[in-house]
Formats: structure tokens, C-alpha cells, sequence
């Protein structure tokens, strides 16, 4: 039931984006005076590298919405990050839940600092949810590419290890949280950064694993 809700969602999605079979990214545009923006070149790169590594069609640009846009009600698949404040009113709330549920699936990627408001705000979508850590056992660092290491670390912040937390109803993974890890930074154009070729594909590798894992769910 909740591949084929998002399946058809994912169609929905394309007839609006004009590219037939092809699968794209929403980044939510929240509230709270957070960088919802940040990394502009991440998304258009991971997707240029799931077209390269995948046999998935994509729309290489990404989508944006607010919580509760006909655009997000289309959106089977969206992306959260930022370095600032993050802040979701009851309805967005409630709306996100109820989009969650229904067969949607949201990445959270910590650009260092969303961290204290991301997780409050996500308390109030899933009061009854606990984050879990997904260990380099769980399909989602192997389904495409394998990463025996689990998530990767990007960039260092404050000495804490990069961790991938997931928020499940039954074993469906609803939200996947990145965090301490940076994998945006690891996908945006080389000269932003400066990384090294190992680390942005690592973090190219891992944003692919996402999708491919979501997609199968």
C-alpha cells in the first residue's frame, strides 16, 4: 500500500514537472528564519549522479515547497536542511504527518546547526516516535552502492560522529536524519568546499543509497 501510494504520487509529480517517468526532489521551504536554501548546487548534483549511477529518470532540478502547497501534496519525496532555526506551525504539523504517513518520505540533513529546532519541530509531527540509529548493517548503506562504514562524514564539526537516525511506522522508514555528517556539502559543486574526489563520492554514494532505498520501500 504505501509503494503504491508512492508510486503514484512520484507520477503525479512528473505530469506536473512535464518529464515523464521522471523522479525529483522537494526541498521544503519552512519557517523560522533558517537557510532553507543552503547548498544550491547539492541537489542538482546528486540527481545528475543518480541519472549517471542508476537506471532512474530524473528531473536534474530541484522542487520547492512550502508545507501544505499543492507542490508538496505532490511530492513524494522531499529534503530538509539548513544551518539556522527551523519552525513548523500545528498545521504544518499536522500536514507533514498526514503527508508522511500516507506514503512520503523526507530526508533531514544537518548543515550544522538546524539540530535543537529540527528535532523539537519533529516532535511535534511524531509526539509518540523515537529516532532510531540505522547501523551499517541496514540495507540503506548497501541497496546500491556499499558503504560497510555506514553514513559518511563529510565535514567536522564538533568531533561527534555522523549518525543516520530514522523515524519508522512499523518498518517503513518515514524520515531519514543525517546528522553530523554534511552529506549536502559533500554534493555541492567541488569548488565550494574544496573536498576531496573520495569524500564527495562517498556522500554522492550515500544521497543515491537514499533514493534507490526509498524508492523500494
Amino acid at each position: 500500500m504505501f509503494l503504491y501510494r508512492f508510486i503514484l504520487l512520484a507520477l503525479i509529480s512528473c505530469i506536473f514537472t512535464q518529464i515523464p517517468g521522471a523522479f525529483s526532489v522537494t526541498r521544503i521551504h519552512y519557517g523560522g528564519g533558517g537557510d532553507w536554501y543552503a547548498d544550491p548546487s547539492s541537489l542538482p548534483n546528486l540527481l545528475s549522479y543518480v541519472e549517471r549511477y542508476t537506471n532512474i529518470t530524473v528531473n536534474k532540478m530541484e522542487q520547492r515547497a512550502k508545507i501544505g502547497d499543492d507542490l508538496f501534496h505532490r511530492s513524494p519525496y522531499l529534503y530538509i536542511t539548513g544551518h539556522g532555526n527551523i519552525k513548523f506551525t500545528d498545521d504544518d504539523a499536522f500536514t507533514l504527518r498526514d503527508h508522511l504517513l500516507a506514503g512520503a518520505f523526507l530526508h533531514a540533513d544537518d548543515n550544522y546547526g538546524m539540530d535543537k529546532s529540527f528535532r523539537r519541530e519533529m516532535e511535534k509531527v511524531f509526539p509518540d516516535k523515537e529516532w532510531v540509529e540505522l547501523p551499517p548493517s541496514h540495507d540503506i548503506f548497501n541497496i546500491h552502492f556499499s558503504l560497510p562504514r555506514g553514513l559518511p562524514k563529510v565535514h567536522e564539526h564538533d568531533k561527534k560522529r555522523a549518525q543516520a537516525l530514522g523515524l519508522f511506522e512499523d518498518n517503513r522508514l518515514l524520515v531519514l536524519y543525517t546528522f553530523e555528517s554534511d552529506l549536502g556539502d559533500g554534493w555541492e559543486d567541488e569548488g565550494v568546499h574544496h573536498d576531496d574526489h573520495q569524500i564527495r563520492t562517498a556522500a554522492l554514494q550515500m544521497g543515491t543509497n537514499i533514493i534507490v532505498y526509498a524508492l523500494s520501500q
